[in-house]
């Protein structure tokens, strides 16, 4: 086991000396925050229709989640899940069949998401890495679009994580070892071992130590300009160019939102010489992963983290990329 969570591994920081930011949302999109309550009280749960058997509800992922947190942390206080959802699906019960919509009365209306994420923050459990604290993070992603609701019950689909957040910024800080993105299970207990499994598995002190050395390398403004037209460019390129490439997972407008951010970000935006190390840079990549849709948020966080020590690879063995070409890099 790489990672044992009820250790005294956070990281003490005299009340002096944190800043408090204003909280910002984990994911943005076009997405709303809802509370478990809403969940569990005013949501419908979706079933398979040929067998009518029911999936497992929005409620019933994070309540397990934050069972298997709080069993592995022996956990004594108040785990808060944050919840963000989209893609809603309205119904009536049958006695409004026929009632215009304005006409409903609330009784008689249905909900369920299409599309729900949320994260459960660890706030006694951090660590400082290059100047932000970051708290341990575990959450997860449910997509019913996934799912086939018209067959007879089958296998369903679960996407979670365990990472850190970003306090300044809310940005998720998620490693390749910290995301399944393709679990698959037929109840709640094999979902509950899926978790476990993950955590047990994760490498939190490979994942700390990568993202605390991407400071120690930078680009140059002109090198960052390189860099984000080889991104633009990547996009357009045919299958047999990209296949001996990195595979980046961005789009153009979340390209576009680097490059605003490089200038005016008030955390992570360029030094005065236009420089910008890693560390700022794959912040703004986070930030950027943001206004992915719920069901490739993480993926495209993953992906940010793995292109990023890309580049701190290529440039700390002196080794020129695509991206990058052959500048001269400085560490």
């Amino acid at each position: 086991m790489n990672l044992v969570l009820n250790s005294p591994i956070h990281q003490v920081i005299d009340e002096e000396e944190i800043i408090v930011f204003p909280k910002r949302n984990f994911i943005e999109a076009n997405t709303v925050q809802v509370d478990l309550d809403h969940l569990k009280s005013e949501c419908i749960i979706p079933v398979f229709a040929k067998d009518n058997e029911s999936t497992i509800s929005h409620y019933e992922f994070i309540e397990s989640t934050k069972e298997v947190v709080e069993e592995i942390l022996d956990y004594k206080g108040v785990l808060k899940p944050e919840i963000r959802v989209s893609h809603q699906i309205k119904g009536r019960i049958p006695s409004a069949v026929g009632k215009p919509a304005k006409e409903l009365l609330e009784h008689e209306k249905t909900l369920y998401y299409e599309r729900m994420a949320f994260v459960i923050e660890v706030p006694e459990i951090s660590e400082i890495i290059n100047g932000n604290k970051l708290n341990l993070t575990i959450g997860g992603v449910r997509s019913y679009n996934q799912e086939n609701l018209f067959s007879k019950k089958s296998i369903e689909k679960f996407k979670v994580f365990i990472g850190f957040q970003n306090t300044v910024c809310t940005n998720l800080c998620i490693s390749t070892d910290g995301l399944k993105q393709d679990i698959r299970v037929s109840s709640v207990l094999e979902l509950k071992a899926k978790i476990y499994e993950l955590i047990n598995s994760y490498d939190k002190k490979k994942h700390l130590q990568q993202m605390n050395e991407m400071s120690c390398f930078s680009i140059t403004e002109p090198e960052f300009a390189h860099l984000i037209g080889k991104m633009k460019l990547y996009s357009f390129l045919d299958k047999e160019t990209k296949a001996n490439l990195f595979n980046l997972n961005i789009n153009d407008n979340q390209i576009n939102s680097i490059i605003k951010d490089y200038h005016l970000d008030p955390n992570f935006a360029r030094f005065e010489n236009g420089n910008i190390n890693l560390w700022r840079l794959y912040n703004l990549f986070t930030e950027a992963a943001k206004s992915a849709y719920i069901d490739t948020n993480f993926e495209k966080n993953v992906n940010a983290y793995e292109f990023i020590n890309y580049l701190a690879n290529s440039i700390k063995n002196d080794k020129s990329n695509w991206f990058l070409h052959n500048y001269n890099h400085s560490i």
